[in-house]
């Protein structure tokens, strides 16, 4: 299979043709996973249609979905490349793509883009529900084929699609801090956005790994004054404290301390623990709401009594990826945080792509809540 690949990419090797262009690349530079293994390769680039960008990607971080891809906990179409948290600039567009803020995308604009793409006009679109478009592709999730091969951030370039939300990136926001954005940032404000999120409720994040700590930065930002963070680990608690939190305590003793509190308002659960989402359940002070986002994979089931449910006007709301406005939202949330140099800190310093099985290691054993990976 590999060597097809290759030899259909070496006749179509060409330069990017578009009415808009300012790059000498010839071609780009992507690790390739083939179900059994990263490799690198050269591919070509493509022939923009109508709509489209292409960017060079300045950076990318490893996300859990893609750990869990290529440790072999999820099915994605092969051969592919992986990787959907990123930046870059624009280097060639066609035709007039505009930016979420509906002003025109120019050459050399620094952007990030949502997860995937949506059309504007199914159903779901219509419904606010943008993020499962009936035609959605999403970036790191697809297969390769002949005229979208650079579908992820593992490469030196990234081949944009119409119907993707595009968001300007500030010339002086870091790297490191923009990078994640588009998923674990994007990802808590849509989730702050489904459930409502207001100054004045009582906050419990369950999790306090890349999600968890943002979630918490997210919830002082929006003026929360009480935000209780549990987790397992003993230095993610003390991370949280550092990003917000007004009191900690792990799983154990956590329903204590929200009882202190007579119940939360909103419950952030991140962890994916069926215990967690079982626990939480029982912190929901009346008119609580529940936004589970860390339950990705299927897992064992938890117990609901719906009368409690009922009659404690309890909402359980499920959070997966996000809108365009969403991503737009984090943006904003990451340039004003107070707390942005210690979110930038939770990315490591950015291995080489030709080292990309090295940085896999890495994230897998945890040095950071995010790995980066500099593709240029």
């Amino acid at each position: 299979m590999a060597p097809r690949r290759k030899g259909r990419l070496m006749e179509q090797e060409r330069t990017a043709q578009s009415a808009h262009t300012r790059t000498p690349d010839a071609t780009a530079t992507a690790a390739v996973w083939s179900g059994d293994a990263l490799t690198i390769e050269r591919l070509a680039l493509p022939r923009l249609a109508p709509g489209e960008v292409l960017v060079r990607t300045e950076l990318a971080t490893i996300c859990g979905s893609d750990l869990h891809t290529l440790n072999g906990d999820r099915q994605t179409p092969v051969p592919t490349i992986l990787g959907h948290e990123a930046i870059g600039e624009v280097i060639a567009l066609e035709g007039e793509p505009r930016c979420t803020d509906g002003t025109p995308l120019a050459l050399s604009d620094r952007v990030t883009w949502t997860i995937g793409t949506a059309c504007g006009e199914c159903d779901r679109c219509a419904a606010g529900l943008s993020q499962k478009c009936e035609s959605v592709r999403k970036y790191g999730h697809e297969a390769m084929d002949d005229h979208w091969s650079l579908s992820g951030g593992f490469a030196s370039h990234i081949h944009l699609l119409p119907g993707t939300g595009l968001v300007r990136v500030p010339p002086d926001m870091e790297a490191a801090l923009a990078a994640p954005a588009n998923c674990a940032t994007a990802t808590v404000a849509g989730a702050a956005r489904r459930v409502a999120l207001d100054a004045r409720d009582t906050v419990v994040v369950m999790g306090c790994g890349m999600l968890g700590l943002t979630a918490i930065a997210y919830a002082r930002d929006r003026g929360c004054s009480t935000v209780i963070a549990s987790d397992v680990d003993p230095r993610r608690l003390r991370l949280a404290r550092e990003f917000g939190a007004t009191a900690t305590a792990t799983p154990k003793a956590l329903g204590d301390a929200v009882g202190r509190e007579r119940g939360a308002d909103v419950v952030f659960e991140l962890s994916g623990s069926h215990r967690a989402v079982q626990a939480a359940l029982g912190l929901v002070a009346i008119g609580g709401r529940i936004a589970l986002v860390g339950s990705v994979s299927p897992g064992p089931a938890v117990q609901v009594d719906p009368s409690s449910v009922v009659k404690n006007l309890t909402s359980i709301v499920g959070c997966h990826n996000y809108r365009a406005d969403d991503l737009e939202d984090a943006i904003g949330f990451l340039q004003r945080s107070a707390v942005r140099d210690g979110l930038a800190r939770l990315v490591s310093t950015p291995w080489p792509l030709a080292e990309i099985v090295e940085a896999v290691g890495a994230a897998n054993a945890g040095t950071h809540p995010r790995v980066a990976v500099d593709p240029r």
